[in-house]
């Protein structure tokens, strides 16, 4: 079946609906924390939940992506989050501010704000894949996934960056009005790239038949996600995406702690550290984007022993920061730049094998199936920060000392990502299954 043409400009418009969503969320997850700890001298508690929230409202990404599909359109719902996020960022800024004055008054509107912040990154981040299952060609998904995540993180530092400036130095008038802008902008930029960019006629790069589209209109909610379920292709790779993602969270916010308590750095030389991996996270993004190129031609290996290759190495990257917490002689800047190429490989390689299964059970579910494995992903996102650093400081009230402490973690760490390779090589040898007289089974698929 040929997919239809979706070349790169259709992959750099959202590319760049990709930045636009994370400058949003950078500055609600990132700048108005710290306002809240230092300005506004709150427990730090406050924005670490707010954070959590924000990812346990996107357990409802599966049914955003069943809305995606039975309307057969993503770009509705992908433009409707986005506006949604807007709404929701400039409230999170009128709460921060109200926290000044009113603390309790203030957190419930950011309780609002943030629960409308994870239903807008819900709504148009699982549509946005979606919408690339159905209409990137094969050859190009690794390279485009590639494309849409670096652009994103372009989109983090960008923002990052420029409201740092704007509202140095602090005031609540200048917080609400880059705030503000902000949203504005970002819709605006969105509503512009999704001009004429989706094919409502066709799913899964051509039109239904008649008795399959109806099929798949009568079907609700909960038919659709125990159909999705009942897939086991998607079902590990469920398992999967959460277990290979709590390990990557949970060693995120541990790390810069665990540099300057156990090996003495400073906070600018531990801020250097965080610099590294993610410089080797974007090699590890690029490597995979080169090795699924139709110039490499499976000659790198293919994308699939990518995902599992990267699990493995990220596994040995995090015992030997198991190593580096009982041995001051250890090179950790070096291991960090290895777990990062680790880690860059791995996500990379998965978003791609995501957009792959996601049309591999037949047309009509892919916003289902990818909101099932955005829920995965949120839930470790939300699971793995807390995970991280609850089981280091209960190590280290049983072990009573730091090294130990913080070693005992990277190798249940290690034990993560060595699990998620197991799952990740399953998947990359599970061949397509018929599943049903409603599913249509494409004509076979690589591995």
């Amino acid at each position: 079946m040929n997919k239809p043409f979706f070349g790169w400009l259709q992959i750099a418009r959202l590319g760049l609906i990709q930045a636009c969503l994370g400058a949003v969320v950078v500055v609600t997850t990132s700048t108005l924390n710290r306002i809240m700890v230092v300005e506004l001298a709150l427990p730090a508690l406050l924005p670490g939940f707010l954070v959590a929230w924000h990812y346990a409202v996107q357990m409802v990404r599966p049914r955003m992506g069943f809305g995606a599909d039975k309307g057969r359109r993503c770009t509705p719902w992908m433009m409707g989050g986005m506006l949604v996020l807007g709404v929701g960022g400039v409230l999170a800024a009128v709460a921060t501010v109200w926290m000044g004055t009113q603390p309790l008054y203030g957190a419930l509107l950011a309780v609002l704000s943030f629960a409308l912040i994870g239903f807008g990154v819900s709504a148009c981040g699982t549509s946005l894949l979606a919408l690339m299952a159905k209409q990137v060609p094969e050859e190009r998904r690794a390279p485009a996934a590639t494309a849409v995540w670096m652009m994103m993180i372009l989109g983090f530092a960008v923002t990052a960056g420029l409201v740092g400036k704007l509202i140095d130095p602090y005031s609540p008038q200048v917080l609400l009005q880059v705030s503000a802008g902000l949203s504005v902008l970002t819709s605006l930029i969105t509503a512009i790239c999704l001009w004429g960019l989706e094919n409502p006629t066709l799913v899964d790069g051509q039109s239904p038949s008649p008795p399959v589209a109806a099929d798949l209109q009568k079907q609700d909610f909960r038919a659709a996600l125990q159909e999705v379920l009942s897939e086991p292709a998607a079902r590990t790779f469920t398992v999967f995406v959460f277990m290979s993602m709590l390990a990557y969270s949970a060693q995120d916010l541990i790390l810069e702690p665990f540099a300057g308590a156990v090996h003495g750095f400073s906070p600018g030389q531990t801020t250097q550290l965080s610099g590294f991996h993610h410089m080797g996270v974007l090699v590890g993004m690029l490597a995979v984007a080169g090795a699924g190129s139709r110039w490499a031609a499976g000659r790198l290996g293919s994308v699939q022993a990518w995902m599992v290759g990267g699990c493995l190495a990220s596994s040995l990257a995090t015992v030997g920061l198991f190593g580096s917490a009982l041995s001051q002689t250890w090179p950790l800047r070096a291991n960090v730049v290895l777990l990062g190429v680790a880690n860059g490989a791995f996500s990379i390689a998965a978003i791609a094998t995501m957009m792959r299964l996601a049309s591999q059970g037949g047309p009509g579910r892919e916003g289902t199936r990818m909101g099932l494995w955005g829920a995965a992903q949120a839930a470790a996102f939300g699971l793995g920060g807390l995970l991280g650093t609850a089981a280091s400081d209960l190590a280290q009230v049983l072990l009573g000392e730091q090294r130990t402490a913080y070693a005992a973690v990277f190798g249940m760490q290690a034990l993560m990502f060595a699990a998620a390779a197991t799952l990740a090589n399953g998947v990359a040898k599970r061949k397509p299954l018929s599943l049903g007289p409603i599913l249509m089974l494409k004509g076979g698929s690589r591995t």
